[in-house]
């Protein structure tokens, strides 16, 4: 139990808790042991299915000494560690100081190296096999469950991280935003205000953007009306805003005409988490070296 306890009702639940049990336990032993006269017994001895009768032997002696031992073991113990609420105890110990202990040993012995990491060049740290291989144990561990293993991307939800087109950037400086701060698409839903035959000449425009879009197609006013804002006349997408190129043959929903149908119809709020609060300057300068291209 530790002692860093968040109110004091606590604190004093857990005395009352504490010491209640170890009054029954010694109530129990007393009554046992030294509460009654185990000599005397009833004249007529009650029986119970024809031969089964009421003995009147004292508990064995072992059991005595077995519960008076674990109570002794138990003042013991509550004298040197934190047994009573928020009380910590000679020693002084709860969970919390020893895993603050820990952490600053922890500083302490490596401090220098890893502020030595993080001045690193990403140059350097990729050309140091052994930074390189913790940088992806460190993916495989925060990273993999989302974007696959080998960072390919899976479930047309989570994108391929070893191709050139990034939603929100590619450079070392947009992927440490993207891990520290994480993500937060918003693709509005257009089928309110395009209605069905809209949603649907939008798309069947988008399909040729990748050619420099067919300007004979209706769905190109629509598109220049309402989508370039954010992904360009051409396409070509904008990182600062998180929209994706159209443009090109990397789609993360897919790219085909249905797909993009559903997604303008509906919109899409793809949601990376941030990693800064869990991840320190170490990892994330890893990361940010095996990711970067």
């Amino acid at each position: 139990m530790s002692a860093d306890l968040p109110s004091g009702f606590w604190s004093g639940w857990i005395i009352v808790l504490t010491l209640f049990s170890l009054a029954c336990v010694a109530w129990l032993v007393w009554s046992l042991y030294f509460g009654k006269d185990i000599d005397e017994h009833p004249e007529v001895e009650p029986v119970w299915d024809g031969n089964l009768q009421e003995g009147h032997n004292a508990p064995p002696l072992w059991w005595f000494w077995m519960i008076f031992g674990a109570l002794v073991f138990s003042l013991m113990y509550m004298m040197f560690f934190p047994a009573l609420g928020s009380n910590a105890g000679i020693l002084n110990w709860s969970h919390g100081k020893r895993l603050s202990d820990s952490y600053e040993n922890f500083d302490a012995n490596f401090a220098g190296v890893r502020a030595e990491i993080v001045s690193m060049s990403l140059v350097e740290i990729q050309n140091d096999l052994d930074l390189m291989d913790t940088a992806e144990r460190i993916f495989r561990r925060e990273c993999s469950v989302c974007h696959g293993p080998e960072g390919r991307g899976q479930a047309n939800l989570f994108p391929n991280l070893h191709d050139v087109d990034w939603q929100w950037g590619a450079s070392a400086e947009q992927i440490e935003q993207s891990i520290r701060g994480g993500r937060s698409a918003n693709m509005i839903a257009w089928q309110a205000m395009l209605g069905e035959e809209g949603v649907e000449q939008v798309a069947e425009y988008i399909l040729t953007l990748d050619v420099g879009g067919d300007a004979s197609l209706p769905g190109q006013a629509v598109y220049q009306q309402s989508c370039t804002a954010c992904h360009g006349p051409d396409g070509a997408g904008n990182p600062l805003l998180g929209a994706p190129r159209l443009s090109d043959d990397i789609w993360l929903y897919g790219g085909d005409f249905e797909t993009i149908k559903a997604s303008i119809t509906n919109g899409r709020f793809g949601i990376m988490p941030a990693f800064g609060h869990r991840l320190d300057d170490v990892q994330i300068k890893l990361l940010i070296a095996l990711l970067v291209r």
